[in-house]
């Protein structure tokens, strides 16, 4: 059996947040630009209209509830040009992809004057992308995956939304092949492209470090069916809402290791750009989120409806990854009660939480990712843009028509 690097997909791994807005830095799309800027965040009383002060760049009117959107915001958005945002994983039904297929379904980015391009791809293969600005968007797998990408491209990205406060990986062994961790001592686990983060870290708990407790080879593909056969292996990190759905549904008995039940943080479906995006063009970055998280919150009221949203444009891109309409629907079943079950938060759904996320990137560093070093994500999150979007009954900011 010759093992392969294949691409990493992290379309829902290890993602995670929560914390005090207040203590954050002041958002990009709030700062001084050279594009007309907005007053996110400051709702004013119903009819009221923003004047700019003279001799000063006009401010932009902020959306409120029930009103129509405001024609200079309109303007503002059109300048953007088109928006490019790349999926992690094709068209799958899947946090931080769902919610913004639901959105160019219904028009959500039309209503608000964006032009929006949907590309599938792959969440590794993005970030030089963003990093260059060639497209403006993406879905992230968790928020330590956008950091550690962060640093090996130099580049200014911003996550802006973070939808699961809870890992999404797990560790997948072979039936009676262990009865606790310590068992894959001197074991081998397949990978796709290298460990996910949060089984690094629950093996590390239990005391196995990589390469001296145990071996990871490269596997071939994505079917798990195929890979729980392969004899020189133990088992092989997956996603909650995929391959144990795939091997249960074939009647393939396994074990399932939760990082979540030993203590170990994470998040996935991270929606993020980058600074010069955000800096240049702040109304149309933050009016695109205002649509995703529009779309978010249909996805969670009726997620069998959302993911078939995802498995029409699946259809309609050609289904290269072979996704099934089943696997759609459980995938996002899943997912979408993982994103509604957390109680890691008090902040609406989406909004980054970096109590949460600090956590997150100190318990892998400790495993040796960011080379050892507790990243500064000061930089690398807007934890007031998002929640600027929501009203203070939770509900998303959207204008009449």
């Amino acid at each position: 059996m010759l093992f392969r690097r294949a691409v990493l997909i992290a379309f829902t791994p290890m993602l995670l947040i929560a914390a005090c807005s207040s203590d954050s830095k002041p958002s990009a799309a709030s700062q001084s630009s050279t594009a007309p800027q907005s007053t996110s965040g400051v709702t004013p009383p119903t009819g009221a209209a923003t004047t700019a002060p003279p001799d000063t760049v006009p401010t932009i009117p902020v959306v409120v509830s029930g009103q129509p959107f405001p024609a200079a915001r309109c303007d503002a958005n059109k300048a953007a040009g088109t928006i490019t945002y790349l999926s992690s994983f094709d068209f799958a039904a899947s946090a931080s992809i769902v919610e913004i297929l639901v959105a160019k379904q219904r028009g959500y980015f039309d209503d608000l004057c964006l032009d929006v391009t949907l590309k599938p791809s792959f969440s590794t293969d993005n970030y030089p992308l963003i990093a260059a600005n060639e497209a403006q968007v993406s879905s992230g797998g968790s928020f330590s995956e956008v950091v550690d990408y962060a640093g090996r491209n130099e580049a200014g990205f911003v996550a802006l939304a973070v939808d699961g406060r809870t890992g999404i990986d797990a560790l997948i062994v072979k039936d009676g092949q262990s009865a606790e961790l310590a068992d894959l001592k001197g074991k081998t686990i397949g990978v796709k492209g290298a460990i996910t983060p949060s089984v690094a870290a629950m093996l590390k708990k239990a005391g196995l470090t990589e390469g001296d407790d145990y071996k990871t080879v490269l596997l071939d593909g994505f079917d798990p069916k195929v890979h729980i056969a392969i004899p020189e292996i133990v088992g092989f990190p997956g996603y909650k809402s995929n391959e144990p759905l795939q091997l249960a549904a074939a009647g393939i008995p396994f074990k399932l290791y939760d990082p979540t039940s030993y203590g170990i943080p994470g998040s996935f479906g991270v929606l993020y750009t980058n600074s010069t995006f955000l800096d240049d063009f702040p109304t149309a970055a933050e009016d695109f989120m205002r649509a995703a998280m529009k779309g978010l919150a249909d996805a969670l009221a009726d997620p069998k409806a959302a993911a078939q949203i995802a498995v029409d444009m699946i259809n309609a891109n050609g289904n290269a990854q072979h996704l099934s309409p089943d696997g759609e629907i459980a995938r996002w079943g899943v997912e979408s009660k993982l994103i509604t079950g957390s109680t890691a938060s008090e902040l609406p759904i989406g909004v980054p939480d970096t109590a949460l996320l600090q956590n997150e990137v100190k318990t892998y560093a400790g495993i040796g990712l960011f080379d050892g070093q507790v990243p500064d994500i000061s930089t690398m999150v807007d934890t007031t843009l998002t929640k600027s979007l929501y009203d203070s009954s939770g509900t998303v900011i959207w204008p009449s028509k």
